[in-house]
């Protein structure tokens, strides 16, 4: 994000008397541009002008020659006396390695107490045999050059301030000097706000917010020749051949190029660009490089400089053709895309045949500027916004000048910011302006926008009147007229993003200030409020939260390593991932075909932490690949025709939405009440019991042996293959089951996915179709019965059946036959034995009933009990345990 230094911004704004960087960030948050940090000065304490008085250089036993000097920093000296010669005068001994300075220079002292760059901390220590009491700065050591070898005599830095004897005395502070003392606010830049990241657009904000005066130096007029040369007819051929321009767009319309010949190639940026450059956290690299870098981070316009011997007319703008190559600037070879603009030059008069670099992203390597380039060829442009921001997305290559192209440069900015540059590289590189200009210009202005005047009073509730609205909009940089009870507003070219009436709106409460639109309660419009599937996700978490789980979410991205890990089969249809084009990051490509893809990472992540408590659920949509036919973009110029539309909800992908759970550690922790519980198979069940309860959905748990016909409509794979409960244990875990389908899977994880995850081997998990579940909840309002007043009658009964049997298909019976008079069946008890038979079992159930109309007499009680045995009987041919 853009770095806001005081003294930068006054160049373009007068800066309210008084105003420290706290109170800069004050006045720019009313305009909407938030304080992200307030970077500290690059030097903090004691830093000095020292005069060297003594100087003895000693050879050291390994074989360096270190001198110890005797300094006199002012009233940082020592008193004088002996062995501190000279003796009768104060002053400071410090050790230092460096040669390049003599008795009598002034140099640069840090104190003890002081903190260099890097959080370099000074300190007196003792070396060499001697006390060393500060320390003699380089460049380097001060963050203001690269210059380690020798230290900062101040006398040849400043040679302009030495002959007007303008350098300090001995003790006075250089941190002003030097540039070392300001603090800069980083400011967060919202994506609309692309004109902020220079500090012509900050400081037009900040005049905003205050009134300040505010020179536009991105105007001619302001230029020091007070206009920008005509278009010549020498100048440098350039041609825009976009044969595949993006939505209908033509990926470049304006191209300046101006040339400057004869540069020094030995001259050096001066100080002062170096300082600015710094503190936007770039470095310097050449003064042609750094020239086009200061411009783009003081103008807005992002520019590029090339070699002129290296370039070879015309310069032709197009698209990439297949198997092309480039080398950018970072000496990365790239594959290029069909859809990357291209700058290409023409060697041999072929034109456009070879690539000079990724158009408004990195320049190439083969035309860059070197320490031998003499004649420099400057570029600035204008491309399409959409164009530069797929091009470094694809890349992985965000460049300063991408991150402004992709939001939206001035299109009238290009040849002020090449002047710029010319007058530079004349004035500090002794280059001379060749007077060659080109300028391919097909820009056009931004439509208009009609507005009624009534529009912001019924989108922010505050009356404007006519003029405010007129004053706040050309503030803005609008032309502005009214018509018949209409605004008619032009938008200025440095904001694409002024599109619609209510963008206008916004930039009137903005300019007015947020704080004056007043706090009034919203009154509610009878009929609105949650759908009941908002309202059923709301009451599944809460219910979910108070059990003890963690909501998270997650990113839906995942690696096609994942599948693997969590032992899907080679024909598991979650495996049918949709890829993403432009994924966020190489290694994970596909979105998730299920909720445990992602949240088992994040379980994994939690443990590798030292989380060892780690319950935690997501509800989230996940994407299914299947039948998806993938169809190219209509563009926005136009609503798609039915043909089109239907074309593209074909290729919109299945996302159902899931409710997915881990659960790791102790489900209950050891204390005075006990021993404590670690989470199992069981616990995972009843917490998709509690989803099912509270949505008032009947839903039957089911092992892998259960005999009756479940739809397993495609959720976890086939319903009795060996994978389809991937990544669950087996023989550990149970089906969950609604309306006679199988909507999901809760149990305990498989070991080898925990080992493949970095999970203990007793974690545990649940995934649920949750669109199933609301699919499943009741069409009306539950009516709640009275409680009933007379005494219940229990019953056990302890059944023999098959041992394949699940007995929640045997309590289904049971259920059914006890009819109204059901309260509650619990299975208390699963036996086997020799005594009962091999392949059977016992399942004893506990029966509640009651009456809401009387107490329940013996032979009512018999009678039910009586249609159990006999239903279980004839269905399962059950027989009543003895």
């Amino acid at each position: 994000m853009p770095f806001v230094a005081l003294d930068w911004l006054k160049d373009h704004v007068e800066v309210v008397p008084g105003t420290d960087i706290k109170q800069l960030s004050y006045d720019l948050v009313k305009v909407g541009l938030e304080e992200e940090a307030i970077h500290p000065a690059a030097v903090i304490g004691p830093l000095v002008a020292g005069r060297v008085l003594t100087l003895d250089a000693k050879e050291q036993s390994n074989g360096k020659v270190i001198n110890y000097c005797r300094v006199d920093v002012g009233e940082f000296n020592d008193r004088p006396g002996e062995g501190k010669e000279p003796s009768e005068l104060p002053s400071r001994g410090i050790i230092c390695g460096a040669h390049n300075f003599k008795v009598g220079d002034l140099v640069v002292v840090s104190l003890p107490g002081a903190v260099l760059p890097g959080d370099f901390q000074i300190a007196a220590r003792k070396t060499y045999g001697h006390v060393s009491d500060g320390m003699i700065c380089s460049q380097r050591e001060l963050g203001i050059g690269d210059d380690h070898n020798g230290i900062i005599v101040l006398e040849q830095l400043l040679p302009e301030k030495a002959a007007a004897g303008e350098l300090p005395a001995p003790g006075e502070s250089v941190i002003e000097l030097l540039g070392l003392g300001e603090e800069t606010l980083e400011i967060n830049i919202t994506p609309d706000r692309g004109y902020c990241f220079a500090m012509r657009g900050v400081g037009r904000e900040y005049a905003h917010s205050t009134g300040a005066k505010f020179t536009d130096l991105g105007l001619a007029e302001n230029l020091p020749s007070g206009a920008v040369p005509a278009v010549t007819e020498d100048g440098f051929a350039v041609k825009v051949a976009d044969e595949a321009p993006v939505n209908g767009n033509v990926g470049c319309d304006r191209f300046v190029t101006r040339i400057v010949t004869g540069i020094d190639a030995q001259a050096a940026t001066p100080d002062w660009m170096v300082r600015r450059l710094e503190q936007a956290g770039m470095r310097s690299i050449s003064l042609a490089v750094d020239a086009t870098n200061y411009v783009m981070l003081d103008l807005g316009q992002p520019l590029h400089a090339y070699d002129l011997e290296k370039v070879c007319e015309p310069i032709v703008v197009r698209r990439a053709k297949a198997g092309e190559k480039l080398t950018t600037l970072d000496e990365v070879e790239r594959t290029l895309d069909f859809e990357d603009l291209l700058i290409t030059d023409s060697p041999q008069g072929q034109e456009g045949s070879r690539v000079l670099g990724l158009a408004g992203v990195m320049g190439g390597a083969s035309t860059e500027v070197t320490a031998d380039t003499v004649n420099v060829l400057v570029e600035a442009a204008h491309f399409q916004p959409t164009s530069i921001a797929r091009t470094a997305r694809r890349h992985k290559l965000p460049t300063e000048a991408s991150k402004r192209f992709e939001r939206g440069v001035d299109f009238e900015l290009a040849p002020v910011a090449a002047q710029r540059v010319v007058d530079i590289l004349v004035e500090y590189g002794g280059g001379t302006d060749s007077g060659r200009v080109s300028d391919l210009n097909n820009t056009e202005p931004f439509p208009e926008i009609v507005m009624p005047l009534h529009e912001p009073a019924r989108l922010t509730g505050v009356e404007y009147d006519q003029e405010t609205i007129t004053r706040l909009l050309k503030d803005v940089g609008c032309e502005v007229r009214v018509e018949d009870g209409k605004v008619i507003a032009q938008p200025p070219s440095w904001r694409p993003d002024l599109t619609g009436p209510a963008h206008l709106v916004e930039e009137i409460a903005r300019l007015a200030g947020y704080d004056t639109i007043p706090s009034r309660r919203p009154r509610p419009i009878a009929g609105r409020g949650y759908t009941p599937k908002q309202r059923a996700r709301r009451d599944v978490g809460r219910a979910l939260a108070q059990g003890g789980l963690v909501q998270v979410l997650s990113y839906p991205f995942i690696s096609e390593d994942v599948f693997d890990s969590e032992l899907l089969g080679e024909k598991d249809v979650r495996r049918q991932a949709v890829r993403v084009a432009n994924p966020l990051a190489d290694d994970q490509p596909l979105l998730r075909t299920s909720l445990l893809d992602t949240l088992l990472g994040v379980a994994q992540r939690n443990i590798a932490r030292g989380n060892e408590q780690c319950a935690i659920f997501e509800t989230g949509l996940v994407t299914r690949g299947m039948g998806t036919e993938l169809t190219g973009s209509f563009g926005v110029a136009q609503k798609p025709d039915p043909d089109q539309q239907h074309a593209l909800e074909k290729g919109v992908p299945y996302q159902p939405e899931h409710i997915a759970g881990v659960l790791v550690g102790q489900a209950e922790l050891a204390g005075a009440l006990g021993a404590g519980r670690s989470y199992d198979w069981a616990d995972a069940v009843e917490f998709v019991r509690t989803v099912a309860q509270t949505l008032a959905v009947p839903m039957r748990v089911q092992g892998k042996d259960g005999r009756q016909r479940v739809t397993n409509d495609n959720m976890m794979g086939e319903p009795n293959s060996p994978e389809a409960v991937a990544p669950f244990h087996p023989g550990r875990c149970a089906r969950i089951v609604v309306r006679g389908a199988c909507v999901g899977l809760a149990g305990q994880l498989h070991p080898a996915v925990c080992r493949n995850f970095g999970l203990p081997e007793s974690a545990c998990g649940f995934e649920i179709d949750f669109e199933k579940f609301t699919a499943a909840m009741p069409k009306k309002d539950l009516q709640v019965k009275p409680v009933s007043s007379f005494p219940p009658a229990k019953e056990d009964i302890a059944l023999v059946v098959e041992a394949d049997i699940p007995a929640a298909d045997v309590q289904q019976v049971i259920e059914k036959q006890a009819g109204d008079l059901l309260e509650e069946v619990r299975l208390f008890d699963v036996f086997s034995g020799e005594q009962l038979g091999e392949g059977k079992k016992s399942l004893a159930f506990s029966v509640k009933i009651r009456s809401r109309e009387g107490t329940l007499s013996a032979s009512e009680i018999q009678a039910v009990r009586t249609r159990i045995i006999k239903a279980t009987a004839k269905k399962f041919k059950a027989t009543l345990r003895a």
